[in-house]
């Protein structure tokens, strides 16, 4: 999956919502504290962490590349 960037970053917890891969912000917030989204191949525990052009986040079976 890509998803295309309209400002210079999106938060992870803003991607996962907007994609609806989650339900709310909430959700978003508890399923990236538990260690449950990658980064970059790396565990990724923070919730606003700012993607930019170039990041790839793995979420369940969802791969998403950052352009």
């Amino acid at each position: 999956m890509k998803f295309k960037l309209k400002e210079e970053y999106i938060q992870l917890n803003n991607l996962l919502k907007t994609l609806s891969l989650v339900g709310s912000g909430g959700e978003a917030k508890l399923l990236i504290q538990d260690g449950l989204v990658i980064v970059n191949d790396k565990v990724e525990t923070q919730v606003r962490k700012k993607l930019r052009v170039g990041d790839v986040v793995t979420f369940q079976d969802n791969t998403i590349s950052i352009l």
